[in-house]
């Protein structure tokens, strides 16, 4: 059965369609989820959030807007988004903390080595994008975009912006390989 079929048993309470629908999307939500938050025990903590959502909002879903397989990537991609700021504004409050103290925070050189390096892998990716991937992955992940807005701004069918975007992250993900 395809996911869209599945989610829509599931929406009626059908355990045994779970349990196949679990089988299928729980690599691809993982996955995501991984490239987002990147710590391997929180990003399976989010995954199992986004399945157990998934469980409880199945009946949220609609075909007419899209397939299930991408719902639930949105849904899996939000909470993954979620729990990266949550940390950073964890961080961010004990670094002010750490301040008051007058005690640098813990690690903080290292984090920011780190994140200057990962900025830095993410610049040299991005530059081997074509330059209309590049111009709708910066469009929509670094200037906030919904891919329809990319759409408008860029004056092009959503279509096709979907299409840049789908190479373009395909691209970043296998130059990011090295990293995560």
């Amino acid at each position: 059965m395809e996911a869209d079929e599945l989610l829509l048993l599931v929406a009626g309470g059908d355990q045994k369609a779970f349990e196949e629908l679990y089988g299928l999307v729980s690599g691809p939500v993982f996955g995501l989820v991984r490239r987002v938050v990147r710590d391997p025990a929180q990003s399976e903590e989010v995954a199992q959030e986004v399945l157990l959502e998934l469980w409880r909002s199945a009946a949220k879903f609609d075909p007419g807007r899209g397939s299930a397989m991408s719902w639930i990537l949105t849904l899996a991609h939000r909470r993954a988004v979620d729990r990266v700021r949550s940390a950073r504004a964890a961080g961010e409050r004990e670094q002010r903390e750490a301040l008051r103290a007058n005690q640098p925070a813990f690690d903080q050189v290292t984090e920011e080595v780190e994140a200057g390096l990962e900025r830095e892998w993410v610049r040299r990716c991005l530059d081997r994008l074509t330059i209309l991937q590049r111009q709708s992955v910066t469009l929509a992940y670094y200037e906030g975009y919904t891919y329809r807005e990319v759409a408008e701004q860029l004056s092009l069918p959503l279509g096709t912006v979907k299409t840049r975007m789908r190479d373009g992250l395909t691209r970043m993900r296998e130059c990011l390989g090295g990293v995560a």
